[in-house]
């Protein structure tokens, strides 16, 4: 995107205690090397998603966690966003990757959230997007050794039912969880 001419903006969603510290600084050292490879700014951006998390794991079908992370996610950016006079929220997607990722369950996490969400990688694969990250300096970075998402069920949903997931996201409060996610936001560097 920032070789299209956008300026970036970045957030960590800092997902504690369902992860560990070591996401936090690979997610700072891929923002510097993102700097050097652009020579954008891109200012870094951390909220507290971890709560949230807490919240849909108490409140939902398990089947259904990583489609209401990844919607409060977009919730979040969103709002931050909007704080931050941003045109737009830009992912990583790439479809059918993970479970996240199905073109139903896309459909199902991007209801209301009513703001551009772009998705440049959406049709590349695996290899490609390696081959991108080889190229700009940050696949090394991307492997450093860290904890990911610990909440994750062993099985989740890949083709979600749109009416769940809407009532899930009502159940959960996630617009309210997300704003204040947004709202207490901290800049890293």
């Amino acid at each position: 995107m920032a070789k299209a001419g956008a300026e970036v903006i970045l957030l960590h969603m800092d997902n504690r205690p369902y992860a560990d510290d070591g996401l936090i600084n690979r997610a700072v050292k891929l923002a510097e090397q993102l700097r050097k490879e652009t020579g954008q700014e891109m200012p870094l951006y951390m909220a507290a998603h971890g709560p949230t998390q807490k919240t849909i794991s108490e409140r939902v079908d398990s089947l259904y966690q990583c489609v209401l992370c990844k919607h409060a996610m977009q919730l979040t950016a969103k709002a931050l966003c909007i704080k931050l006079r941003a045109k737009a929220v830009v992912m990583g997607d790439s479809l059918g990757q993970v479970a996240s990722q199905t073109l139903l369950n896309i459909r199902a996490e991007m209801k209301d959230v009513d703001f551009p969400i772009l998705r440049p990688l959406i049709g590349y694969d695996k290899l490609e997007i390696i081959e991108i990250a080889e190229r700009i300096g940050t696949m090394e970075l991307s492997n450093l050794p860290a904890v990911g998402c610990t909440i994750v069920p062993k099985k989740v949903v890949t083709e979600s039912d749109i009416v769940k997931a809407q009532s899930y996201y009502e159940v959960t409060e996630l617009n309210r969880l997300a704003q204040e996610c947004a709202e207490n936001a901290t800049r890293l560097s």
